[in-house]
């Protein structure tokens, strides 16, 4: 592995983003974004940025599973499980995979000639959000429509000859 290759591998891994990856190991800006593909295709430089990839994700202890697992807890929360909805607090019976569904609480206490008043907000997750992308990676919602098979295909020129 080149010098110039162990570089880029090294800045690929800030923003998973081979073009800038490209510039700022040295290579010129042409060549970046016309070649940033065909770089990270290579052998060596894949084996390279996997093997980073993965002993980040051992070091951090970020997976595709942990990730899967918290747009899960997001995704299907229950309002009324995680907010009384009496007085609007965190409902005390709420499950650790609940709570983690909560996106912010506000507590504003209001100074009113009868005393305090309390004005709260729960805030829960992007629930539509976590949902598509859960559906996302498990394919349900593709752009493009992958069409593949073997047929045959046969020409036929059945136009009449002119016979006048």
């Amino acid at each position: 592995m080149t010098e110039k290759q162990m570089r880029f591998c090294e800045e690929y891994l800030v923003d998973l983003n081979a073009s800038q990856a490209l510039i700022r190991a040295g290579y010129s800006p042409n060549y970046a974004n016309s070649n940033a593909t065909k770089v990270l295709q290579t052998t060596v430089v894949r084996a390279r940025i996997d093997e980073a990839l993965a002993e980040q994700s051992r070091r951090t202890g970020i997976t595709a599973d942990r990730v899967i697992r918290e747009l899960a807890r997001v995704a299907f929360v229950s309002a009324p499980d995680v907010i009384d909805m009496e007085d609007a607090t965190v409902n005390s019976l709420a499950s650790v995979d609940d709570l983690a569904a909560i996106a912010s609480v506000r507590v504003k206490k209001i100074p009113t000639s009868e005393g305090t008043g309390i004005e709260r907000e729960v805030r829960l997750a992007d629930k539509l959000k976590a949902l598509e992308l859960l559906g996302r990676h498990l394919g349900m919602f593709t752009d493009n429509v992958r069409l593949s098979g073997d047929l045959g295909v046969q020409i036929i020129n059945d136009i009449p000859k002119d016979t006048g």
